[in-house]
């Protein structure tokens, strides 16, 4: 008659349910006095030796309402020693639960059998095993209307899937097992709704490097293709896109992971362990250009906050950064740079005015920081900026902390909701009905409408990301919230109750400092920088530089570096080591001993670019380290302008001048034009020899034979003529005198010293003084067409 009564049930209206229950008990008092009599040195609701656990892989819709049909799905496993006899897995709808404190304890022990389990629904709405064999998974579906679980109020209530059976050592029915979640029951819609705005995060890990491939191109460099893996199908960020393409979410992107994907989109390169670079595929950049479509498409109408270039760490620039000087001015930089990365590869104009520390952790230090770029809205969470008045409700997301800026503080609970190993079915299920649950006993709290905002995890994963869309469409679909978006939360009026002191920075969790970026990652950045800044002087297309190596200082100090110090350090050496390699593509050739064999000569002086572009702005000095010995263009040292052509070398020639013999020093160094030095010196010696007295015979001895022969010719000339005359007669002979006085051509026969050249000295053509051993040069500078040979 027991069991007829159960069928008769469910057409049963809810008050003769209860009473038919109530009389069910009042006949089983007896009964159930006995048994509390054999169990009475027992614990009551003590978890058997033989226990069975129970996983509920499925609860659907998540929050019904009074026409929708409840189905619940899971399994059950025997994890005793004997096997189970009589068994049966049920349903029970426990009491409403009225603080947000209620779900909390629940859903930290949601298979505890000492719980309130509530009533099992019994009848038909249960599924029988004849045995449950140890270590043997059995497979349950159970469906009930809505109108069958008799809820009465609005609310969270407690629901519970149990096993119940009985064992060879306790030949009782009893329950042996429990899996407890929670049912939102909203059954028409609420007359006062919340607002509640979901940030739906685009973010992931560094990926590309500072280093580009050769040429004008400029190939970017990854680390690794795990961005691929990322965007393809049914990958992480692939289902972020899809997933939230539906929702009414606000997209918070950094711009950095968009770079990247463009870039990829555009033809890669992927470092390998020895150094070089292999070439991406063809297939990866064809995902890339599918999963950039597929997000402009997504956020179009949408919301879209960007983070500043690389999402950098605020905590440890506020804890550490600032002890270093010069590290705030790239959270500018990262700032200013993000808009227009997102508006150019997504075609959007996004908000910038939103900073996000880590896991919402704030302190006066991490507000200043977070502020000086220009963002004037910090989004802070529940459990670092606390309710310190006792209110009995969650009051609204905004908060005024003063100087303009406010504090947009997200739901603690409703935000670490989808944390955790999501990937099995029961426990994805479990995390939807906690933030539905606490969404709504959130909204109960008061008859006046406030805004919550639910920031999760920065970087989802697949199954922590489906979890969240399950969990915001039942939002959406359900009676007690609408949408809103995170520009609205922080305009939305404050309430003047909730609290608005920032905590001390002694009161940042140990755990998120223990991860920050350390001192000596700042001062790596720095010196990265200092060096960047000398280097872009000299370049002509300063762009093909600075840009790069500017987004991989952003890079060095994002927040996916935590936890991954090693992999960080490694990071910006990489940064540091490649720009000292091209800043050392400009460099002085290095000379080898120079021999001067007299008192002046023309030292040349080579530099060289192995960049793709020219180089200028650059001097280089040669100094003599013992100017009384040998001086450079008549003092202690000069100095030449340099321009060089990309991929070339130009020889620099200075004018030296010796004043004794003896060996001297010489410095070569470039410099910038504001002064600084540039690249290494080179050194060199010049070895000068003074010309000898045996020398200066030899020389002196070859021009008087040159003067004597000169003399013999003229007189054999003479008397030559002489003869001539005599016998030609007087008047021929006249007339030869006037022609020898006036023709032009004869004055080539005269000596040195009747064309008006002084004593010794040789003409045009002839032999002077000995040239030095280093040949006279041009001492002009060569022009910068010349090749590299090297």
């Amino acid at each position: 008659m027991a069991d007829a009564a159960e069928i008769q049930g469910p057409n049963a209206s809810p008050a003769r349910r209860r009473l038919r229950r109530a009389g069910a008990l009042l006949a089983g008092a007896p009964l159930l006095a006995g048994l509390l009599q054999l169990t009475a040195a027992e614990p009551a609701q003590a978890a058997p030796a033989d226990s069975v656990s129970v996983t509920l892989d499925s609860l659907t819709p998540s929050a019904p309402t009074e026409d929708d049909t409840l189905t619940v799905s899971g399994t059950v496993i025997n994890n005793g020693g004997q096997s189970v006899t009589g068994a049966h897995v049920g349903l029970r709808v426990g009491p409403l639960l009225n603080t947000r404190s209620a779900i909390d304890g629940i859903a930290q022990h949601p298979d505890d059998l000492r719980g309130g389990a509530g009533d099992e629904l019994g009848g038909k709405y249960t599924q029988k095993f004849s045995k449950l064999i140890p270590g043997v998974a059995e497979h349950f579906s159970i469906s009930v209307p809505a109108d069958e679980l008799d809820l009465g109020k609005d609310g969270v209530y407690s629901f519970g899937v149990s096993v119940s059976g009985k064992t060879s050592a306790r030949p009782w029915d009893q329950m042996l097992g429990i899996e407890r979640t929670f049912l939102p029951w909203q059954s028409s819609e609420a007359d006062t709704k919340s607002r509640t705005t979901f940030m739906w995060p685009l973010i992931s890990s560094v990926h590309m490097t500072a280093r580009t491939g050769a040429g004008e191109r400029q190939t970017p460099v990854f680390q690794d293709d795990e961005l691929a893996k990322e965007i393809a199908p049914g990958g992480r960020l692939a289902q972020m896109m899809d997933l939230g393409r539906d929702l009414d979410v606000s997209w918070v992107i950094d711009p950095d992971l968009l770079a990247a994907v463009d870039a990829m989109a555009n033809g890669y390169r992927i470092q390998q362990p020895d150094g070089t670079s292999k070439a991406g595929s063809r297939e990866n950049q064809d995902v890339a250009k599918q999963w950039l479509a597929g997000l402009q498409t997504a956020v179009a109408d949408k919301e879209v906050v960007a983070l500043p270039f690389a999402d950098p760490d605020l905590a440890s620039l506020a804890h550490t950064g600032t002890r270093v000087t010069g590290s705030l001015s790239h959270l500018k930089d990262a700032t200013d740079v993000a808009a227009l990365t997102v508006k150019t590869v997504l075609h959007v104009t996004p908000t910038t005015d939103f900073a996000w520390p880590v896991d919402g952790a704030v302190d006066p230090s991490i507000i200043k920081v977070a502020t000086s770029a220009g963002a004037d809205r910090v989004i802070a969470r529940s459990d670092s900026l606390r309710e310190s008045t006792g209110l009995p409700y969650t009051p609204s997301a905004a908060r005024p902390i003063g100087g303009g800026t406010t504090a947009v503080v997200a739901d603690a609970r409703m935000s670490t909701a989808f944390e955790g190993d999501l990937t099995k079915a029961d426990t994805s299920t479990l995390a939807v009905q906690q933030f539905l649950a606490q969404s709504l006993e959130a909204n109960v709290q008061k008859d006046e409408q406030r805004s919550f905002v639910v920031a999760p995890q920065r970087t989802p994963t697949a199954s922590q990301a489906q979890a969240m869309a399950t969990a915001v469409k039942a939002l959406q679909d359900g009676n007690w919230s609408q949408p809103e978006t995170l520009t609205g939360a922080a305009n939305a009026k404050p309430d003047p109750d909730a609290a608005t002191r920032i905590p001390s920075t002694s009161a940042y969790p140990s755990s998120l400092r223990k991860q920050e970026l350390p001192r000596s990652a700042f001062e790596q950045i720095a010196d990265t920088q200092d060096k960047l800044d000398n280097f872009q002087v000299i370049l002509t297309d300063q762009s093909r530089v600075v840009t790069p190596f500017g987004r991989a200082i952003n890079r060095g100090m994002s927040t996916s570096w935590r936890g991954q110090a090693a992999k960080a350090d490694g990071f910006r050496t990489d940064v540091l080591s490649y720009l000292d390699n091209l800043g050392g593509q400009v460099k002085l050739i290095d000379k080898s001993e120079t021999k001067l064999s007299g008192r002046s000569a023309t030292i040349p002086v080579t530099v060289q670019n192995n960049l793709v572009q020219p180089v200028g702005h650059l001097y280089l000095r040669l100094s003599s380290t013992q100017p009384t010995r040998l001086k450079i263009a008549g003092k202690a040292y000069d100095e030449q302008p340099v321009e060089v052509s990309g991929g070339h070398s130009q020889s620099v020639k200075f004018t030296t001048s010796a004043n004794a013999n003896g060996r001297a020093t010489v410095l070569a160094q470039l410099y910038t034009e504001d002064g600084q030095e540039y690249g290494d010196p080179v050194s060199f010696d010049v070895k000068v020899t003074e010309v000898t007295p045996t020398v200066m015979l030899v020389i002196g001895g070859g021009v008087l034979l040159l003067v004597l022969a000169g003399f013999r010719m003229y007189t054999q000339r003479k008397r030559a003529a002489a003869r001539q005359a005599e016998e030609e007669g007087p008047d021929e002979a006249e007339a030869d005198s006037g022609d020898e006085s006036g023709n032009p051509d004869d004055a080539g026969d005269r000596l040195p010293e009747e064309s008006g050249s002084p004593a010794g000295a040789a003409g045009p053509d002839q032999p002077g003084d000995p040239a030095p051993d280093t040949a006279p040069e041009s001492t002009d500078p060569s022009g910068t067409g010349e090749r590299v040979d090297r």
